[in-house]
């Protein structure tokens, strides 16, 4: 399990460890997908592979109004169909995919720069 250092950070939710199957957000350890931001946490997010991604489960991220979402594919990188890009972007949100452990860790050092960030992550 990769644990990751904290720096100085206004978030009031902060991922602290990752490996698969598990997240560590603050002192709480949690085994379903999630949508982590700055200042809310949507726990048990229905999603648990890419395969499961689509606009209908990505709804939740609208009401968070973020500048930029963080896609945590699981293990691996996973390209997306771009109708789970176009929902973001049509809505004026940039959209990063890339593997949980790396969405973890720049969600981490977004968040500490006060950005609007939101983390969608599958812990597979």
């Amino acid at each position: 399990m990769s644990t990751l250092q904290l720096d100085e950070n206004p978030a009031n939710f902060q991922i602290r460890a990752f490996k698969p199957g598990m997240i560590q957000i603050n002192d709480k350890t949690l085994t379903q997908s999630v949508i982590v931001a700055p200042n809310q946490l949507i726990e048990d997010w229905p999603p648990q592979a890419a395969a499961d991604l689509s606009a209908a489960v990505l709804a939740p991220i609208l009401e968070l109004k973020p500048d930029v979402v963080l896609i945590g594919t699981g293990s691996t990188h996973v390209l997306l169909p771009i109708e789970v890009y176009g929902f973001l972007i049509n809505h004026q949100i940039g959209v990063e995919v890339m593997a949980t452990a790396a969405a973890c860790r720049t969600y981490n050092a977004l968040s500490a720069e006060g950005r609007n960030v939101v983390a969608a992550l599958l812990l597979g």
